[in-house]
């Protein structure tokens, strides 16, 4: 599914720079959030995709929805990644893959607990301008096609913004 998922860690890591920096809105409100919410389940129920996705503006929840295949796990996981993505203001996949290319342990390097933080692909930085202002996260399929899904419905609605 993903155009990358052939790619090392270290091949990996600049594709995902480039996204982490170019992925931005001018704008991002609530019913943006519900229209990007509701995309990310539209391209789930058109490939017949088990995923769950979740939307944060900060700490709070403001999109969430599960498809028919995934269970709480899925959640937590989507937690975890959101945990990720806020502590280092990057994609999960990205964190992830400088800890596997640089051969080291995410949880001991950071010492942070395996139970609140996972840098597992899926899980991208919703910016204005710039700058943080939330999470936007998928769980449920391979690492690089969770984050591969992200960056699509995050790459149209930019488009839809401009």
């Amino acid at each position: 599914m993903t155009a990358f998922s052939t790619l090392t860690d270290l091949e990996l890591i600049p594709v995902i720079e480039e996204q982490n920096s170019r992925l931005s809105f001018t704008s991002f409100d609530h019913d943006d959030a519900v229209a990007l919410g509701n995309a990310l389940v539209a391209r789930a129920a058109a490939d017949d995709l088990s995923f769950t996705t979740s939307i944060l503006f900060g700490a709070q929840r403001v999109f969430h929805a599960a498809r028919p295949g995934t269970n709480a796990d899925n959640d937590d996981w989507l937690a975890k990644k959101a945990r990720v993505v806020a502590r280092f203001d990057a994609p999960s996949l990205l964190v992830g893959a400088r800890c596997r290319a640089a051969g080291i342990d995410f949880h001991e390097v950071f010492g942070l607990d395996r139970s609140q933080f996972i840098p597992a692909g899926g899980g991208f930085p919703l910016r204005v301008n710039g700058s943080l202002i939330g999470f936007v996260g998928v769980s449920g399929l391979p690492e690089r096609d969770d984050h591969s899904i992200v960056v699509e419905a995050l790459e149209a609605a930019i488009a839809r913004h401009s």
